[in-house]
């Protein structure tokens, strides 16, 4: 069996890292497989390391399909390889899955509805997600596997570090792409702005880039208790670093880097939007909030901020809830759907 795997994005977020994650988990087991990736691509690079062909093309459609020549299955994990897969199954026969990470609605147009009702099967990550894939057309061969923690490493100097240039403080942490419309953070701007002068032992972070950081950097210019760090590699060393973590998304497929947080024992809030609760159990692991809801996210901050048993154990019982949502976990789901579309 020779599987390839499709990611045309252009950056690297958490569809990359996860589609990252699946690589390596297989590559353990010795699966032969490739990757099909836009030219240049951060994910091309962060596979150097292992053994494993990766076909460079540009994002262009017929490109992407020229690539995909010579295997035995394909996995789609964005979705302008999704049209590629359907073209090279459509001419050569090749079984494809596909893995749909958000939960916006899926397009209405011809290719779409065939690309998605050929595939052997829809594997979403979350089962919100796959309710929506049912509800576009019962027909799809729809199931669910989790995205998985990333097993981030931790440089005990570096986490070290990182709090000693905060002495004294309670660091509040946000890690994801710099995307407000998804992600919320300018109500973790606006909290930041009302707990400045209350609160000075609060510091809050921004760990990451996107499109749009010159933004929430000009909205933040006054503000001496958020850090911007930009993109970062030791992802791991801050979530170490950190004391509370906050993810008010406006929209969430399933938020996998709250797995990674309560994989470090920390106490979350989220927002209670797409997959999330199926991760975040409210009162249990993490706390829930409502979207677009500044007012609520600091009122839940200074509960956890007052109350540092509580965040002990949200944080441990997240822990404990991590270990099930590993990489391997994943792969070997994903190398038994494999098996059953070369089957049927």
């Amino acid at each position: 069996m020779h599987i390839a795997h499709v990611n045309l994005a252009r950056g690297y977020r958490g569809g990359e890292r996860q589609t990252e994650l699946l690589v390596r988990g297989l590559a353990s087991r010795n699966v032969r497989q490739s990757v099909v990736v836009r030219q240049g691509s951060p994910l091309a690079k962060r596979l150097a390391d292992i053994d494993v062909e990766v076909r460079g093309c540009s994002a262009n459609l017929l490109a992407a399909f020229r690539a995909t020549r010579g295997f035995d299955i394909l996995h789609s994990h964005e979705g302008r390889g999704v049209y590629a897969a359907w073209l090279r199954s459509l001419t050569s026969g090749t079984p494809y899955i596909i893995t749909r990470r958000v939960n916006n609605p899926i397009g209405e147009g011809f290719l779409t509805r065939n690309a998605y009702r050929r595939a052997s099967f829809v594997a979403s990550v979350a089962q919100d997600i796959a309710n929506i894939v049912t509800s576009y057309d019962a027909r799809i061969n729809s199931c669910v596997i989790y995205s998985s923690s990333s097993g981030f490493e931790v440089d005990d100097a570096a986490v070290t570090a990182i709090r000693e240039a905060f002495p004294g403080k309670w660091l509040v942490g946000n890690v994801a792409a710099l995307d407000n419309a998804q992600k919320g953070q300018e109500y973790i701007i606006e909290v930041a702005r009302q707990l400045q002068s209350t609160h000075p032992d609060i510091q809050f972070f921004f760990v990451g880039s996107g499109a749009d950081e010159q933004m929430l950097r000009e909205r933040a210019h006054d503000l001496t208790n958020l850090a911007f760090t930009g993109f970062v590699d030791n992802v791991g060393d801050y979530l170490a670093a950190f004391d509370l973590f906050v993810l008010p998304s406006n929209k969430e497929g399933i938020g996998g880097i709250l797995l990674d947080a309560m994989d470090r024992s920390l106490p979350v809030v989220a927002a209670r939007v797409g997959g999330v609760p199926e991760i975040v159990k409210d009162g249990e692991n993490g706390v829930l909030i409502d979207a677009r809801s500044p007012g609520q996210l600091r009122d839940v901050i200074l509960r956890l901020h007052n109350d540092r048993d509580l965040g002990a154990r949200l944080g441990a019982q997240g822990r404990e809830f991590a270990r099930d949502f590993t990489a391997d976990a994943m792969a070997e789901k994903y190398l038994s759907l494999y098996m059953e579309s070369l089957d049927g």
